[in-house]
């Protein structure tokens, strides 16, 4: 596997080895050894998918005092995925780093405790998977407004499909002391 860095410490970007034939193609998602020497030590200990529509924008979610990392893949289709930083005393606090995930390329997108996590559908449809290391609480749950122009994330659309919850959610500046 090849394993990138992006501008925010400790998120990385990871191209698993792909076997292909004529039958189609074998890769391992995860394995627990070899992702802990990459820098995955973080235990996993739920797993989640969803599906969705072209121009569906979930996110930006987080976890406020018990926050989950994840490791994320599209399965079917193609995603503008973002990570956003929201560590107290980060270095690049407030900052956000993108990819395009898609089942074609295969790569997989690792965000460690502490960020805020969104994706928006790029195809007609697309299945996303998560491996979290901790468990989603809803109760402490927490988001951020996904066109916040203090992040100032370059979306590839202009007038996503959002729930009620992700509509009304603040800006960073309004919830930047609830970080723990």
């Amino acid at each position: 596997m090849k394993v990138s860095s992006t501008k925010l410490d400790g998120c990385i970007v990871i191209e698993p080895k792909v076997f292909r034939d004529e039958r189609g193609f074998f890769l391992e998602t995860y394995q627990k050894e070899k992702y802990k020497q990459i820098g995955i030590k973080e235990l996993f200990v739920q797993d989640n998918f969803s599906s969705s529509s072209k121009n569906v924008l979930r996110g930006l979610h987080f976890q406020k005092n018990n926050p989950q990392g994840k490791l994320v893949t599209v399965t079917h289709g193609i995603v503008f995925d973002v990570a956003v930083d929201l560590r107290t005393g980060s270095k690049t606090f407030g900052q956000y780093e993108s990819i395009i995930l898609s089942s074609e390329n295969k790569l997989q997108f690792y965000l460690p405790p502490g960020f805020a996590h969104g994706f928006c559908v790029i195809s007609d449809r697309a299945d996303f998977q998560y491996k979290c290391t901790d468990y989603y609480d809803p109760n402490d749950e927490g988001s951020i407004i996904w066109n916040d122009p203090d992040i100032d994330i370059q979306w590839p659309i202009q007038e996503p499909i959002l729930s009620l919850k992700d509509e009304k959610a603040p800006k960073l500046q309004q919830i930047k002391n609830t970080f723990i």
